[in-house]
């Protein structure tokens, strides 16, 4: 098969060898925004993340293969991918336990009064806080119940948390206990004190917390946004987070990098980061891991 591997694939160059001694021919770009390396109606197989933001899909007349080194399927014309039969898959797993990690580190970090302490250190402040929270006892909520959800899921159980999920459908769960419908979601926002969104971005979920669902949160909640910053309305974020939340620990925006006017960068009980939630030392052994999986499947 003729692979196009783009440098979306942090170790790409290091495999090329491995991938052609599979019995493909890999050839190489690095800037998925670039003129392409071979004529696409010779490409059987991508290795990508937004290749098709800049390449027409329609061009790629013999592809058959789509793996992704993202888990979000939204940079991919995914109706015409499925019209056409291609195999395509995505990340799934690759990211899931560092972005777990930043999850519970950015609550921990609010509950803990983290930016507090630190702002003390760096002017030599012996200053004591009265108002730490526990995470324990409290109720978690996460919303979307993937693979990256379950991650989160089994590291604030492991804290004395109550576990709830809200997924598609309505079922009973190990590990989050009791998981409710999407139409019910405002039902498990009432319960919890922590709201963790892992659920990808699709039409139905863009926009899904706007003020409705803040006013549906508990007084004094976390949200955590580590999915898609389409799926929160930022207006309506900043005004809950001045009247009503506790905080919010934000790694995804609408658009990025966060523009330097935004409100958000000013409001102390907010934490922000540049999408960097992902990012661990393990990824990309993880990642070639799950593209020879998916190849040698195909």
């Amino acid at each position: 098969m003729k692979l196009l591997v783009t440098g979306a694939w942090k170790g790409a160059k290091e495999q090329l060898n491995n991938l052609q001694a599979l019995g493909h021919e890999a050839v190489f770009m690095q800037n998925e925004s670039d003129s392409l390396p071979c004529s696409p109606e010779d490409i059987e197989g991508v290795i990508c993340n937004g290749l098709f933001l800049h390449h027409d899909l329609e061009e790629f007349t013999s592809l058959k293969f789509i793996q992704l080194t993202s888990a979000g399927f939204d940079r991919v014309p995914m109706d015409r991918v499925t019209s056409r039969g291609i195999k395509i898959f995505n990340a799934r797993g690759v990211y899931s336990i560092p972005m777990a990690e930043y999850a519970l580190w950015g609550v921990l970090s609010l509950y803990k009064k983290a930016r507090f302490f630190e702002s003390n250190r760096l002017e030599k402040k012996w200053d004591k806080c009265r108002e730490i929270f526990e995470l324990y006892g409290k109720t978690v909520a996460i919303v979307g119940c993937g693979n990256v959800g379950l991650e989160c899921a089994k590291r604030f159980k492991a804290f004395g948390t109550n576990m709830v999920g809200v997924d598609l459908v309505e079922r009973e769960d190990d590990v989050f206990g009791k998981i409710y419908s999407i139409e019910n979601l405002d039902e498990a926002l009432a319960l919890a004190d922590v709201v963790v969104l892992t659920l990808p971005l699709t039409e139905s979920t863009k926009g899904l917390f706007d003020e409705k669902r803040f006013l549906a949160m508990k007084d004094g909640a976390v949200l955590v946004n580590i999915a898609r910053g389409a799926i929160v309305e930022e207006t309506a974020l900043k005004k809950a987070l001045k009247a009503k939340l506790l905080g919010a620990v934000l790694d995804v925006f609408k658009a990025e990098p966060l523009e330097e006017q935004s409100e958000l960068w000013s409001l102390e009980n907010v934490i922000i980061t540049p999408h960097n939630s992902f990012v661990g030392e393990n990824n990309e052994k993880r990642l070639a891991d799950l593209i020879y999986q998916n190849l040698k499947r195909l």
